[in-house]
C-alpha cells in the first residue's frame, strides 16, 4: 500500500491565500495529505478527478461561495455526499452558520482559527465514517457469506429471506441465472430495460456485452478465490432514472460445482424506493408523525424542498424535523440517516406470490 492511500485526503477550500497554507501545512504535520483550493470553482474541478476524505470550506468566498459549493455537491455529484463537509465562518457570522447547518454542512469552524479544534474535529468526523464504513463492510460480508452458504442451491428459508428484500437479488453462474428473487422478478415483469429470464438482459447489444463482462470477471475472481466488486448503470427506455446493478463475486475456498452460484448481482431501483409504515417508525425511534413523514419521504430519495412542498411545511420547519431526526436516531449526516432507514426497515416488503425459480 502506497503513503497516499494510508493517509485520508483533507481539501481545503480557502480563499486567503496565507490562511489557506497554514490550514494545509498544519494538516500535513498532523499526517493528512492536504490539497487546498481557493473557491468554490476551483474546488469541484479538482473533485472532477479526485474524491477527498473530507472537505473543509470557507463560507464567504468570491464566485462559487461556500453555500454553493455545497449545494453543487449534493446536487450534482450525488457519489460524493457522504463526505464530511466542515465550513469555515467567523465570530460574527451566527446566522451563517444557522444556515450552513440547514444546508447540510456537517460541522463548523470559527475563524481565527484554533487548530488543535480543527485537528480534533476532523479526527472525530473521519472515525465516524470509517465506524460507518467498517459497519457497512461486515453487513455486505454477512450477506455475501450468507449467499456463499447456499452457493449450490437455494433452500426454503434463503429463498423467504431473499424474498423479503425490497432490492434485487440475482444469483449467477458465469451468466446464467441460478436465482433471482421476488423484488428482481417484479423488475423483470415492468418490462422497462431489464429482463430476469435465464440471463440478465436489455435489449441493448452494447449495455448486455457490458453486462457480460462484469459478470465474466466477478465469476472468474470468485473461481480464484478472490473478492471482486463492480457497478454498472442500466438506462430504461421509459426515460425513468437508470437501474444500479452492483456485482459481487462470491469465492469459496472449495472446488465448486457446475451449478455453484459463483456472483451475486443487487439490482437498485431509484423508482421503487418502498414505503414505510410511519408507526413503524414511530415505534422504532420515538417520531412524532410529520417526523415519520419527513424520515420517509427522505428514504424515497426526495431532496428537503421536495419535502417542504409535498407537506407544506416551510423549509426550515424541515430542518428543524431533520435536527430532531438525527438526535432521535443517534445519527449525524442526512447520509447516515437515510442509510439506517434503507438498511433497516425499507428491506420489508408486501407478501406476495412466490415467483418462479430461475433455471
Amino acid at each position: 500500500m502506497s503513503e497516499r492511500e494510508t493517509k485520508p485526503r483533507i481539501l481545503c477550500v480557502e480563499d486567503e491565500v496565507h490562511l489557506r497554507r497554514d490550514i494545509v501545512e498544519e494538516l500535513a504535520t498532523a499526517g493528512y495529505d492536504a490539497v487546498g483550493a481557493a473557491d468554490g470553482r476551483e474546488a469541484l474541478a479538482l473533485l472532477e478527478h479526485d474524491r477527498p476524505d473530507l472537505i473543509l470550506c470557507d463560507i464567504s468566498m468570491p464566485g462559487l461561495d461556500g453555500y454553493d459549493l455545497l449545494d453543487a455537491v449534493k446536487r450534482d455529484r450525488r457519489e460524493l455526499a457522504d463526505i464530511p463537509f466542515i465550513f469555515l465562518t467567523a465570530f460574527d457570522q451566527r446566522e451563517q452558520v444557522i444556515e450552513g447547518k440547514r444546508a447540510g454542512a456537517d460541522d463548523y469552524l470559527v475563524k481565527p482559527i484554533d487548530y488543535d479544534l480543527m485537528l480534533a474535529t476532523v479526527e472525530a468526523r473521519l472515525r465516524q465514517v470509517s465506524r460507518i464504513d467498517d459497519r457497512a463492510r461486515q453487513e455486505l460480508a454477512a450477506l455475501r457469506q450468507a449467499l456463499a452458504d447456499s452457493r449450490s442451491g437455494v433452500d426454503g428459508r434463503t429463498r423467504r429471506v431473499l424474498d423479503i428484500l425490497s432490492f434485487g437479488v440475482v444469483l449467477v453462474c458465469g451468466t446464467r441465472i441460478v436465482f433471482a428473487n421476488r423484488a428482481a422478478m417484479a423488475i423483470h415483469r415492468d418490462g422497462d430495460g431489464l429482463a430476469i429470464a435465464t440471463t440478465l438482459r436489455t435489449g441493448s447489444h452494447l449495455v448486455d456485452k457490458a453486462i457480460r463482462s462484469v459478470l465474466d470477471e466477478a465469476c472468474v475472481a470468485a473461481q480464484a478465490g478472490r473478492d471482486h466488486l463492480a457497478s454498472l448503470s442500466i438506462p430504461r427506455p421509459s426515460g425513468r432514472r437508470d437501474f444500479l446493478l452492483t456485482v459481487c463475486a462470491l469465492p469459496d475456498d472449495a472446488d465448486p460445482c457446475d451449478d455453484d452460484a459463483r456472483a451475486v448481482v443487487f439490482i437498485s431501483d431509484p423508482e421503487r424506493r418502498p414505503a414505510m409504515p410511519g408507526q413503524v417508525l414511530s415505534g422504532l425511534f420515538g417520531l412524532t408523525p410529520t417526523e415519520a413523514e419527513v424520515a420517509r419521504a427522505l428514504a424515497q430519495g426526495r431532496r428537503t424542498d421536495e419535502i417542504a412542498a409535498s407537506l407544506g411545511i416551510a423549509p426550515t420547519t424541515v430542518a428543524f424535523h431533520l435536527r430532531n431526526l438525527f438526535d432521535k436516531t443517534g445519527t449525524h449526516r442526512q447520509a447516515d440517516l437515510i442509510v439506517l432507514l434503507l438498511t433497516g426497515l425499507a428491506s420489508v416488503g408486501e407478501p406476495r406470490e412466490d415467483p418462479p425459480a430461475a433455471t
